[in-house]
């Protein structure tokens, strides 16, 4: 089964950086989507916002 929401770690795996980067990362998609605290970023949410393709990173991220 495939996942269709991003973690912290998924964004260091990707980007090579710190889990905290990660998770800044994923504040700032929340902020610039309008998303509250529980809501979730997507795979596309997170490449829309990084500027990558779906396809280069989904066999990063299972």
């Amino acid at each position: 089964m495939n996942r269709i929401c991003v973690y912290p770690k998924d964004v260091q795996i990707v980007t090579g950086k710190s889990e905290r980067y990660g998770r800044s990362v994923i504040k700032a998609i929340k902020e610039r989507l309008d998303k509250e605290k529980h809501q979730l970023v997507t795979i596309d949410e997170f490449c829309d916002f990084m500027g990558l393709e779906v396809n280069r990173i989904e066999h990063l991220i299972k």
